[in-house]
């Protein structure tokens, strides 16, 4: 949910873009832990802008920072640093999938239970989480927030288990979806991933300390060591003994499944320069690119990508089409979503708040536009108009994905199903015609899967999680299996 004050300037700007819920970040046994996680967490401001939050141990209290807004306008002022001291600390970064924009839904929860405290962060979602949220509160719990997240404390407070490890792992066992998931206690640092391995986590290790968090950028901007990804299913716990060393206890379950990526991480997602199960994304979205030229070429004079998600795709169409690759259309990087009132004045500059087109570059020429996906294709519409007015003589859009027909329930928010563009015409043709371009074509589903995994899609068992393009959802989703009972969330004003 969005703020409704923000919503009609959001939806304008921001509505045609895919946008998952966030990114964690988690260290133990390290003196600057904070200020390290801070630093994670801006790498990956990508995966979440709306909101930021902290928790610290120090050996005697836990202490948390949240704030809305991004990393960079709160985490770098030494006062707020000052006020998160330990060795133990977990972060994240959010944007909303479930649960309304508020401070009491910024992550990581916190919770005093009778094993001692525990916060939890956690990128994804629960396809189970509202059905249990009901079943909760009908047992007498007493929710604080509407985050699914908090279901999880519930579940750790209720296991009958002695460990707070045994009491959290009896707790995800019970959650379905994808997740990545990061827990911290008095003494341990515990990591865990969901079955199919849908939302990606890495484990990594600066003097000594180990490290998860969403993406291998996050260890970079830190200068830590990649150790290896954390496995499907699996549990990690990193514990501080007597003596100030760690020790590590990785658990997988008794029956494991086949990975299953989101392939959302690589067209659009993750940091170009991060390696999201041992692949390069850049090198994933420039292949895309390759075979997209291969299935859908087209005779232009430029190539011109969609800034900031098409151009690896676009430098490798251009590559393989030998078309010139140039910077047709420039992005602003420093708009805000909420900058100005939503007047019907400002709304008419569109899509031009965030890109303009570099008429020099496209003036009397024929121009293939590539993007990373198209959801809606409102963007696209003002993007096609915004090339026109520039002067090109033609405008072809490639797009480096296949259309997507089908809402995400694991941690993307996706609008309707309705509303997506691939469901609101009957060809591409038709298509084509309401976003005003030449031409339009989108990648094929084995194009994907070759250019990410180097082999076409197996429809017995994909080898990537897929359902927005397929319909092929890879678990069950009992949240809307049983929609019609499940009650609407209460939504309590917050003055975060």
């Amino acid at each position: 949910m969005t703020d409704l004050r923000s919503s009609e300037i959001h939806d304008e700007l921001d509505g045609d873009t895919l946008h998952e819920e966030c990114g964690v970040f988690g260290i133990l046994g390290h003196s600057d832990a904070a200020t390290l996680t801070a630093l994670g967490l801006h790498a990956l401001q990508h995966r979440g802008q709306e909101a930021a939050g902290i928790v610290t141990f120090d050996g005697k209290q836990f202490y948390t920072e949240k704030r809305m807004g991004l990393v960079g306008d709160h985490y770098t002022d030494p006062a707020t640093l000052a006020k998160l001291p330990g060795y133990i600390s977990i972060g994240h970064t959010r944007y909303s999938t479930t649960g309304e924009v508020a401070l009491r839904n910024v992550q990581p929860l916190f919770a005093e239970l009778e094993v001692g405290g525990i916060a939890i962060a956690h990128n994804g979602n629960f396809t189970n989480g509202l059905t249990l949220r009901r079943q909760l509160i009908a047992d007498g719990a007493i929710c604080q927030s509407t985050s699914d997240t908090e279901v999880v404390l519930h579940l750790i407070a209720r296991s009958k288990q002695t460990s707070s490890s045994d009491r959290f792992i009896d707790a995800i066992r019970q959650m379905e979806g994808g997740y990545s998931m990061l827990a911290m206690t008095r003494t341990k640092l515990i990591a865990a991933r969901d079955p199919i391995g849908i939302r990606p986590l890495v484990m990594g290790e600066l003097d000594g300390k180990p490290i998860f968090c969403s993406e291998t950028c996050a260890l970079d901007i830190i200068g830590a060591k990649y150790i290896r990804d954390v496995e499907n299913g699996e549990v990690v716990i990193c514990e501080i003994q007597p003596d100030g060393s760690i020790s590590i206890d990785a658990r997988k379950p008794e029956s494991t499944q086949p990975e299953k990526l989101c392939l959302f991480e690589y067209v659009y997602f993750a940091r170009p320069d991060s390696v999201v199960g041992g692949r390069s994304v850049y090198v994933a979205r420039k292949n895309m690119g390759v075979n997209l030229a291969k299935e859908a070429p087209v005779e232009a004079d430029v190539v011109v990508p969609v800034p900031d998600g098409g151009t690896p795709a676009a430098l490798g169409y251009a590559q393989q089409s030998g078309i010139p690759f140039e910077y047709g259309i420039i992005r602003n990087h420093y708009v805000g979503r909420t900058f100005i009132e939503p007047t019907q004045q400002i709304r008419a500059f569109g899509v031009k708040l965030k890109h303009s087109a570099n008429r020099a570059m496209i003036a009397g020429k024929r121009v293939v536009l590539v993007d990373d996906s198209i959801v809606r294709g409102t963007t696209s519409v003002k993007i096609v108009q915004m090339i026109r007015e520039a002067g090109a003589r033609e405008v072809h859009i490639r797009v480096a994905s296949p259309m997507i027909f089908h809402p995400d329930f694991y941690g993307i928010d996706t609008p309707d199903r309705d509303k997506l563009l691939a469901n609101q015409h009957a060809d591409l043709a038709s298509m084509c015609r309401f976003i005003g371009a030449d031409s339009l074509e989108f990648l094929s589903i084995d194009g994907l899967y070759q250019a990410v995994g180097g082999v076409a899609r197996d429809p017995k068992s994909p080898q990537f999680t897929d359902h927005y393009f397929t319909g092929d959802y890879p678990t069950r989703l009992l949240d809307q299996e049983g929609a019609s009972n499940v009650r609407k969330l209460s939504v309590l004003a917050s003055n975060g």
